[in-house]
């Protein structure tokens, strides 16, 4: 079997989307003629525990586990957050605390920590990958960011050892949508974006998760870019089960600020005032980490009696919840970026079948993605009306996702790319 090196902060026992693309292309990976050697944290930061994510990893699959020394501690000592979860994006389930401890805090990270906190990781990496892979050679590398230190880490492997590099980019770099929270100065936003341009223009291929992104890292000069999208993996899908009782519209996954909804909001709103009998039956079930403002912005609707909170669940458990309920509800981040964000979840709501509320730009890429569906999808800003509103989460299943979207699909086409790479 041919090898490759595949870098990556997230992995089990650590859950969430960030672990969900890499975890299943390893899975399939030795289906097509190639060993997975997995390099990552021992002891990373957790934000959703799923130690069930590791019934995925094939026998074939080689996972070298690394110590890394990271300056959460140290944050959550200094801003009073002991014990807090460290969400990416700036998300805070309780009420903002903007002391001067917290915007120096986010001033520091910024600044000091540039690309992101795992910095300190690169150089002991690349000094143990390094040594590691004259005994153990592989034809390939692969990093996958977020954390961009993991291109770091292949870049510099890449500059000592002449291997084929892929740069996986799931989210943006500078262009990602909380960039300008960073308070940056001019000589670390010259960083970031010189970093940026040196991975892009010496990996060999750049691939990207959506269309839009890839264009945005072809200007900022990408060698090469490929689209391969998230997607779901047909395994997943759990068995049949009953539906929840009533009426619910589910969101599975992180809702931060960006993700606010309040036109939504309002017309449940409207539909719950003016039919006491949906307002018994429905409930609005949100899965997972909430920013307090989307809360607030729910609760100033008049929609808070419907809300069933739900705490981060695993992987399958998440799978389960899309099942049972009645429709699911997507919502792209209301940001400058938004026509370019393609979330992994909108990929995993296809395959169950189940009707869709969106809220996300008409010219985007997950509209493009939702064209082909019966989705009910209207853009941020824009009224819901009433009645199609409640028709689209009474409507029934239609057929699941087309098989282009399954995981296994989808790493056959990376395979052709990998293959083309090593030679």
């Amino acid at each position: 079997m041919k090898r490759v090196l595949i870098i990556t902060y997230y992995w089990p026992p650590n859950g969430g989307a960030g672990v969900q693309r890499w975890l299943k292309f390893v899975k399939y990976l030795p289906q097509h003629g190639w060993q997975p050697v997995v390099y990552t944290p021992e002891d990373a930061e957790l934000i959703v525990l799923d130690p069930d994510g590791a019934r995925d990893v094939p026998k074939e699959a080689e996972v070298i586990k690394r110590p890394i020394r990271e300056p959460y501690s140290l944050y959550k000592w200094i801003t009073g957050r002991k014990g807090e979860k460290v969400h990416t994006g700036f998300l805070s389930e309780t009420k903002d605390r903007s002391s001067v401890l917290d915007r120096l805090a986010v001033w520091v990270r910024g600044n000091l920590f540039i690309p992101d906190a795992r910095v300190g990781w690169v150089r002991p990496s690349v000094r143990f990958l390094q040594e590691y892979l004259k005994d153990h050679p592989v034809d390939l590398i692969v990093s996958t960011g977020p954390p961009h230190s993991m291109h770091l880490i292949a870049m510099g492997l890449k500059r000592r050892m002449e291997l084929p590099w892929i740069a996986d980019f799931r989210d943006p770099w500078t262009n990602i949508d909380f960039y300008h929270q960073l308070k940056l100065t001019a000589r670390a936003d010259a960083k970031h974006r010189q970093l940026e341009r040196d991975v892009l223009s010496e990996a060999d291929l750049t691939l990207s998760v959506g269309w839009s992104m890839g264009e945005e890292l072809k200007a900022l000069g990408a060698r090469r870019v490929e689209v391969i999208t998230n997607g779901f993996d047909p395994d997943d899908l759990p068995e049949t089960r009953d539906p929840a009782s009533g009426i619910t519209l589910t969101h599975v996954g992180t809702m931060n600020a960006a993700r606010n909804a309040p036109e939504l909001w309002r017309t449940l709103s409207t539909l719950c005032q003016r039919d006491p009998g949906f307002a018994a039956a429905f409930r609005l079930r949100l899965l997972g980490a909430v920013d307090h403002s989307v809360l607030q912005g729910i609760e100033d609707s008049g929609l808070a009696g419907q809300v069933e909170r739900v705490p981060h669940v695993d992987h399958r458990k998440a799978m389960e919840e899309m099942q049972r309920a009645s429709a699911l509800l997507l919502v792209i981040n209301d940001t400058p970026n938004a026509k370019g964000i393609l979330t992994s979840k909108l990929f995993e709501y296809l395959a169950t079948g189940k009707p869709m509320v969106a809220v996300a730009p008409k010219d985007g890429d997950a509209a493009r993605v939702l064209k082909t569906t019966s989705a009910l999808l209207v853009d941020h800003g824009e009224l819901v009306d009433p009645d199609t509103l409640l028709a689209q989460l009474k409507a029934a299943p239609s057929e699941a996702a087309a098989d282009r979207y399954s995981r296994k699909e989808l790493t056959g086409r990376l395979v052709e790319l990998m293959n083309e790479l090593a030679g």
